[in-house]
């Protein structure tokens, strides 16, 4: 190799708080950009045609820039093909249309809300029949498996954090040849890569932490290197339901990445010190968080994750009145739906109609940034203590 290739592969040693910088980036080339284009394009020439097929062709099927992103996002799950989506429910849509016409999927119970309601909208309409679970019951969840066809779950769940033992659940799914999918937005690939535990398609809402700055909606899959077919169907129904990604938004999603590590580690930390502090505050019902050796998920989540995350499921004493007191007090922290962006912010989730019932109405979801964790404290007990008044 000369100083001016591109190396074939990164070495095997390499972290993934490395290949969150440097995967997807164009080749060492002399004269290389060491960042990957934004190419706004909406067709390609195609005078080789006649040659053979053509990797592009038109905007819809491919965009290089997608391309970087997919790569990258390929690298970090440990996987071997990635596709990019308009949103974190477009990838949502597309595994659900895994499911035969008449077939059978199971969710988690508390599962996120559109995911949710998009099963019960397609079990509505006859599409398909969508069972919810108890993620973290794991006999019961395989129970649910007789009959169904794909097994869709989130780990931690969102918004109650519920840890799923995903090895368990993929060797069930396997025996029962059920296709098994996971939500890793809150995870990301830096603390869990579902592939290496057995999962067959990885899920991601790219707006949250992979974005990273509450600035662009974009989906994504990850399949393994051999999984063609999937990769493949999974791209047939981005390309014919026209669910891509602008190229912007694209090279927005790729840009975040390159800080993943960085603001993972400072917002997990907060999280943690600010859910071992909450779980003394006489505001506070109860906290919610891998990290806390009392909480239900602590065990799986320190044998299949690299760290807990930055999500804070919180139970104000006083109910949902109490809740959105805090909510409409914080000064620093933003009252505001979605997570994962550099700010903290913080929502009651049942005050969305389309929310589980089996989210507590005095829950609040935390999603802790990258401030000083003093002045995230500060604003927080200063809020939670106003809302006993």
């Amino acid at each position: 190799m000369t100083a001016t290739d591109p190396p074939d592969q990164h070495p095997a040693s390499v972290s993934p708080a490395t290949l969150a910088v440097t995967a997807g980036r164009p080749g060492y080339r002399a004269d290389d950009p060491v960042t990957a284009p934004v190419v706004l394009t909406s067709t390609y020439v195609a005078r080789d045609a006649q040659t053979g097929p053509l990797d592009r062709v038109y905007g819809r099927w491919d965009n290089p820039t997608w391309q970087a992103l997919e790569d990258a996002l390929a690298e970090l799950e440990g996987g071997g093909r990635a596709l990019g989506f308009a949103s974190g429910m477009g990838a949502v849509s597309a595994v659900f249309d895994l499911v035969p016409v008449g077939g059978r999927i199971v969710l988690p119970r508390a599962a996120y809300s559109g995911t949710a309601s998009l099963g019960a909208e397609l079990t509505a309409s006859g599409r398909l029949t969508a069972v919810e679970v108890e993620v973290a019951d794991t006999d019961a969840v395989v129970a649910a498996l007789d009959g169904a066809d794909v097994l869709l779950v989130e780990s931690p769940t969102n918004p109650m954090l519920e840890v799923a033992d995903l090895p368990a659940l993929a060797a069930a799914a396997r025996a029962a040849g059920v296709l098994f999918a996971v939500d890793n937005t809150f995870a990301t690939p830096l603390l869990q890569r579902p592939l290496e535990l057995g999962a067959d398609v990885v899920l991601h809402s790219a707006t949250k932490y992979l974005g990273g700055h509450s600035d662009v909606l974009l989906g994504a899959t990850v399949v393994a290197a051999e999984s063609e077919e999937l990769h493949a169907r999974l791209h047939a129904y981005r390309t014919l339901r026209g669910a891509i990604p602008g190229p912007w938004e694209a090279w927005l999603v790729l840009r975040g990445i390159r800080t993943l590590a960085l603001r993972v580690e400072r917002a997990g930390a907060n999280a943690a010190e600010l859910a071992r502090r909450l779980t003394n505050h006489p505001a506070v019902h109860r906290v919610r968080h891998p990290s806390l050796p009392t909480d239900p998920g602590h065990a799986r989540a320190t044998a299949q994750m690299r760290g807990y995350g930055a999500i804070i499921g919180l139970e104000v004493r006083g109910g949902g009145d109490a809740a959105e007191r805090v909510a409409s007090t914080v000064r620093l922290w933003v009252p505001a739906t979605s997570l994962g962006g550099l700010e903290s912010s913080l929502e009651r989730r049942r005050r969305h109609a389309s929310e589980s019932s089996a989210v507590p109405e005095s829950l609040l979801r935390l999603s802790v940034g990258i401030e000083d964790i003093e002045d995230l404290w500060r604003d927080l007990d200063a809020a939670l203590r106003t809302s006993q008044r």
